[in-house]
């Protein structure tokens, strides 16, 4: 494993510990709303200082992007952290939620752990080196029928996306085998680099959403493309993560 990778493990485990203190216990907790529908609290915040933490002990002159603190630092590395994708469902004491830590090196994504507490399920890739599971090589679906595949979503928070999502939510309803929607960005990827689900799609998304994602579906053999066209998935946000099997067709749908 990659010395980058095994911080980034070390710490994914160490905020999932820290997330778990204080699960199903959200009587106890200040909560802040960020925006409509985008709430933080000192789990979020918490759990940030404590993977800072261990990328400062082993890397102090790295450079970090995270959710709750912002940018910090100039480097040819960056650690791009979302502390606790899922916050809603955290607060809900629904159990999908993880800690999603991307590494970009020289403006390339090259690394990706998400964890998920409440299952110890770590999803670890890096480029070049496939991507794994709980220590075990993990593929995208072999769906090769859009009628059978099981596509994963998020509902825009932003009310200028809704007109452009509602017409992809009722193509896709109606050309597959069911539509889910989680709550987790970055495991929503996960499971498509597991082949747990077949596709997934969602706009307005931030780079601590998807960095480990991104580089989790294309290690585990799928594609990621932008719903907007762009290059650039990590800085427009607007995702599509599937298989090559499925890939131009699902584009279609979501035109």
């Amino acid at each position: 494993m990659h010395p980058l990778v095994n911080i980034a493990v070390s710490a994914a485990r160490s905020a999932g510990n820290f997330i778990m203190k204080y699960y199903e216990r959200s009587d106890q907790l200040q909560i802040e709303r960020k925006a409509k529908n985008d709430f933080v609290t000192q789990v979020d915040r918490g759990a940030e200082q404590e993977i800072i933490r261990l990328i400062r002990k082993a890397y102090p002159q790295h450079a970090i992007l995270a959710e709750e603190s912002g940018a910090s630092g100039d480097n040819e590395v960056t650690w791009i952290i979302d502390p606790l994708d899922g916050t809603t469902n955290f607060l809900h004491g629904i159990p999908h939620f993880a800690v999603s830590i991307g590494i970009e090196v020289r403006g390339k994504l090259e690394h990706g752990v998400i964890y998920a507490p409440c299952t110890q399920d770590l999803y670890v890739a890096s480029n070049g080196s496939g991507a794994t599971l709980n220590n075990r090589r993990m593929r995208v679906s072999q769906c090769k029928e859009m009628e059978r595949a099981l596509i994963g979503t998020g509902v825009p928070l932003r009310e200028e996306y809704l007109d452009r999502y509602t017409p992809m939510l009722r193509n896709i309803a109606a050309n597959t085998a069911g539509i889910r929607r989680a709550g987790s960005a970055a495991l929503d990827l996960a499971y498509v680099a597991a082949g747990r689900l077949d596709g997934y799609w969602e706009f307005n998304l931030k780079p601590w959403d998807i960095a480990a994602g991104i580089v989790m579906v294309q290690e585990a053999g799928g594609i990621v493309r932008s719903l907007d066209g762009s290059d650039d998935v990590l800085k427009h946000g607007h995702i599509l993560a599937t298989t090559l099997k499925l890939g131009d067709e699902l584009t279609q749908l979501l035109r």
